[in-house]
């Protein structure tokens, strides 16, 4: 049976005509950081879907729903109507990491990658379809710069001039609301010309101390044989001047990128446990705090699951902030869009926050 639903910490009912809360679906779902967003609004989940059968298992622990598998594998008028349509379409294709390894094993990737690189035309199916009145989407910074801008090129070429909507993009590092240096691109849509402006981040956010557990449990420390793997790892790399490498951190400051690959041996993010001790991994908890996921957010996963779902996830204050504005948009009346040249330019503007800074290997 699944378990209660996580707690909403908010906030006034997002409504559309009538007084009836604003219906969005959550496309590609993962473990929900869409959907506890914009829940979070008063606004009603009617669809959500999802091919990663461990994924769907925590999203029906936390929400009481299962979503449903392959989007493609679904007609458009099975898909309920809705005013919002929701997706962090994936990124793997368009990653950096993901081109890379595609690259070096000879593969495909972008939309040559056919399982995955051209999912997004199964959003703009739906939005064809449906004709929602706004849409958020979320991928990897990379998405930009993708062969040669090209990529960016078709997505919004698509949805401008083949779909008619107008819409904002703009690159927000998730660090002014999480402890962790972590770029994605954001993508808000709109059918009617409306005002819209993206949040303004606040002045400092968290320190990394702010996730960390109490005490966590001795597994998560690393082997001595591990620990010196990586420490001779990163050195080899070091002495070719490459970046590759470990990162260990103490609680002031703000971690490296969580990713999917974060399972393997954790080295993106290690904690100090002081000098002449080895570091350890952050626990599954501190990475779904690090996402922003409240406490009573359930994790009915292997830990090796719950390492790629919360580094596949959107850090869920980032939607939060993004969800009020765009319901403030759809508030107010349609216009003439107020047209901000660095939010519709080809080019948006990068995050304006300094790289955090790693404790230099083994220091506490």
């Amino acid at each position: 049976m699944p378990g209660p639903r996580p707690a909403r910490h908010s906030s006034a009912l997002s409504a559309a005509a009538g007084g009836k809360p604003r219906r969005f679906i959550d496309l590609f779902c993962g473990i929900g950081g869409f959907r506890l967003a914009f829940e979070r609004l008063g606004a009603k989940c009617v669809f959500s879907s999802d091919w990663d059968k461990f994924s769907r298992e925590t999203y029906t622990a936390n929400f009481g729903e299962t979503p449903c598998g392959d989007i493609r594998a679904v007609a458009a008028e099975e898909v309920p109507a809705h005013e919002i349509l929701c997706g962090g379409f994936p990124c793997q294709p368009f990653s950096l990491a993901g081109v890379s390894k595609k690259k070096s094993l000879g593969r495909s990737h972008g939309f040559d990658d056919a399982r995955q690189g051209n999912l997004f035309f199964e959003i703009t199916r739906l939005l064809k379809h449906h004709r929602p009145a706004a849409f958020v989407l979320e991928n990897v910074k990379n998405l930009q710069s993708h062969d040669q801008g090209r990529t960016f090129g078709v997505i919004h070429r698509t949805l401008t001039e083949e779909l008619g909507y107008t819409v904002h993009h703009r690159i927000i590092d998730a660090r002014a609301w999480v402890p962790q240096h972590r770029e994605r691109i954001f993508l808000v849509g709109f059918r009617d010309p409306r005002s819209f402006s993206f949040p303004v981040p606040p002045p400092q956010g968290p320190v990394l101390r702010s996730i960390l557990e109490r005490n966590p449990p001795d597994k998560y420390i690393l082997t001595d044989k591990l620990w010196q793997y990586l420490l001779g790892y990163a050195a080899k790399h070091a002495a070719r001047g490459n970046g590759f490498g470990c990162s260990v951190f103490d609680g002031t400051g703000v971690a490296r990128t969580l990713s999917a690959r974060y399972y393997k041996d954790g080295s993106e993010i290690l904690i100090s446990r002081g000098a002449g001790c080895n570091p350890r991994r952050l626990t599954p908890r501190e990475c779904a705090r690090l996402m922003g996921y409240p406490d009573s957010y359930q994790i009915p996963v292997s830990d090796t699951q719950a390492y790629r779902q919360f580094g596949n996830s959107v850090a869920v204050p980032v939607v939060a902030v993004l969800a009020e504005s765009v319901m403030a948009a759809l508030d107010r009346p349609v216009g003439s869009l107020d047209k901000n040249p660095a939010e519709l330019s080809m080019v948006p503007a990068s995050g304006a926050f300094p790289q955090p800074t790693a404790v230099p290997l083994g220091t506490s």
